[in-house]
């Protein structure tokens, strides 16, 4: 009797673990397209800290914020900025950029997807 429980744990687990490879997989795939919709390379998207870099260029940030993400409570703070200014530069709302914050699961492939087009953020001169 306890194998078949454990069987069925068994079984759970594996298919648990495949949906979650599959979501992970198609967030990576959104995010390369959003990428790509900005002008830079999609595989940037899938490299460790050079995608914060790529990310940070997009929304028009300079380098340094990625050391501020580096600092607890600072980095949550700087990624809600991050993620509002993504949504501006692909000209949405500040709602769109609220969606992008508490649920980047949905509203990251409505942006990969939809016909959001990325607009060059005004940088001002130093």
């Amino acid at each position: 009797m306890d194998s078949d429980y454990s069987a069925l744990g068994a079984g759970i687990g594996i298919v648990g673990w495949l949906l979650y490879m599959a979501v992970i997989v198609f967030y990576i795939f959104c995010m390369w397209k959003v990428f790509a919709k900005a002008g830079k390379p999609g595989w940037a998207s899938i490299v460790p800290i050079y995608n914060v870099l790529v990310q940070l260029e997009i929304v028009g940030r300079p380098w340094w914020w990625l050391l501020l993400l580096l600092v607890p409570v600072v980095n949550v703070v700087i990624g809600i900025l991050v993620m509002l200014d993504l949504a501006k530069v692909f000209g949405k709302g500040s709602g769109f950029g609220v969606g992008l914050i508490l649920l980047s699961f949905i509203f990251i492939p409505i942006l990969a997807f939809g016909d959001a087009k990325y607009q060059a953020p005004v940088v001002p001169a130093q």
